[in-house]
């Protein structure tokens, strides 16, 4: 079984398995289809996080909807499957068609023809609910250009309003042939933007890393590892190993792991990182509606660096995995997190693969840090704020360390020193 979480979509943990056929069927002679809408419904029923089904009897619907529902076809099986996915009234939990489902597989795999944006239901009180919200736009890719930010709300995708148009329909409109175009209109702050972008294949390189000097005179100077993550793909825990050895052996002194408009990944990578850090404790815990039902946690045997001081920074675009991770930091207090509130994702969803290549998105679950904290809708709450204006790529980065009279120094200098970021990165880097 292999567990993703794909973010982009703010889908969360998702588990693609089979899914085999009971023998409690009814007594009544099934057809193809019946089976096919049978095995659904089993999925929603072993695995769903409700076990009231939203306060009816899930059996009950089975039989009547067997009864009544047309499946003469695979479409109207479909439609059976849709509207007993609806009874739930649970926005995560859908249904997925063959092309779909293989859309959904290869987000994780690193590259997508797309216009390069992570979108998401609104999450929070003061997120506006008229349309999808923009988690993330994927730097150097046709909207990161075209100045899409975190927090920017699609109100429609080629003249179709996106009021009602769900995760997936949004995801397969944004994405096409390489070279196509689409027209999106875009809220962004109090500006309406018309904005025709250039689909073109988006590679996701999922770490940038640049080893800083601190001013200081002689060859001691101090040294930061800065570590830019920005999705959780396959290669996501294998590059940050390697980024943290190469620091490591030019004997560097302090780590910057910036998550900023990090919209997730695969969950899996998300946890091989957080054992990179940490010398032994909880990671996350996996919750249903019984309460803590598994605990991820770490010995510290796979660990890299564990004692050099370790800041996080994050910001509403910080979603998902990258969450849990910026979590597991916080509580086993070996990062100190810098930034603003993050996303708010913390309903877990599951895919399960059915017989004939469609899949189920199922809500499955909740996640709590390792101080039990639930931070759906709220988000990770950082130790300390920083500019929005501070630099978001690694050469921008060490540049604004190492230049005390570059423009990032002359704004933000007082203020960081204030939050105690570059307080925190001088104190206990010099030698």
């Amino acid at each position: 079984m292999l567990l993703y979480c794909l973010c982009g979509w703010l889908l969360e943990f998702m588990l693609v398995v089979s899914v085999s056929l009971a023998s409690n069927n009814p007594s009544w002679a099934l057809t193809e289809e019946n089976l096919l809408f049978l095995e659904a419904w089993r999925t929603i029923d072993r695995a769903y996080i409700d076990k009231s089904f939203n306060g009816q009897s899930w059996f009950r619907y089975r039989e009547n909807a067997l009864r009544n529902e047309p499946m003469n076809n695979r479409e109207e099986t479909y439609m059976a499957i849709r509207k007993m996915l609806a009874t739930l009234d649970d926005r995560f939990t859908r249904f997925l068609e063959p092309e779909k489902f293989r859309s959904l597989r290869s987000g994780t795999k690193g590259a997508l023809t797309g216009v390069g944006i992570s979108i998401g239901y609104p999450t929070k009180a003061d997120m506006p609910s008229d349309g999808l919200v923009v988690i993330s736009a994927s730097p150097g890719g046709p909207a990161y250009r075209a100045g899409v930010l975190s927090g920017d709300v699609i109100l429609a995708i080629d003249d179709m309003s996106t009021e009602k148009l769900g995760l997936y329909d949004a995801a397969e409109r944004l994405q096409g042939p390489d070279g196509s175009s689409v027209a999106l209109t875009i809220r962004s702050g109090s500006d309406v933007k018309h904005l025709a972008l250039t689909r073109e294949k988006v590679t996701v390189n999922p770490v940038k890393s640049r080893l800083c000097k601190l001013p200081a005179a002689g060859d001691n100077s101090p040294t930061v590892g800065y570590i830019k993550l920005t999705s959780f793909n396959q290669n996501a825990s294998r590059a940050i190993r390697e980024a943290i050895n190469t620091f490591r052996s030019n004997n560097v002194n302090a780590f910057v792991l910036d998550l900023r408009d990090n919209s997730g990944g695969l969950f899996p990578e998300g946890i091989e990182i957080a054992k990179l850090w940490l010398d032994k404790g909880v990671i996350v815990y996996i919750c249903d509606s019984r309460g803590v039902r598994d605990i991820l946690d770490t010995d510290g045997s796979g660990a890299l660096a564990t004692s050099e001081p370790l800041a996080v920074l994050v910001n509403k675009g910080t979603a998902s995995a990258s969450e849990i991770l910026a979590g597991a930091l916080k509580d086993n207090k070996r990062a100190i997190v810098y930034g603003e509130p993050t996303f708010g994702k913390g309903k877990i969803q599951s895919v399960f693969e059915l017989s004939d290549g469609s899949g189920l998105v199922v809500t499955v679950a909740r996640y709590e840090t390792p101080a039990h904290t639930d931070i759906d809708k709220v988000g990770v709450i950082p130790d300390h704020p920083l500019p929005t204006s501070f630099p978001k790529d690694e050469d921008a980065f060490c540049n604004c360390l190492q230049d005390p009279a570059s423009s990032c120094n002359n704004n933000n200098r007082v203020q960081l020193f204030s939050n105690d970021f570059f307080g925190f990165l001088l104190k206990n880097t010099i030698l």
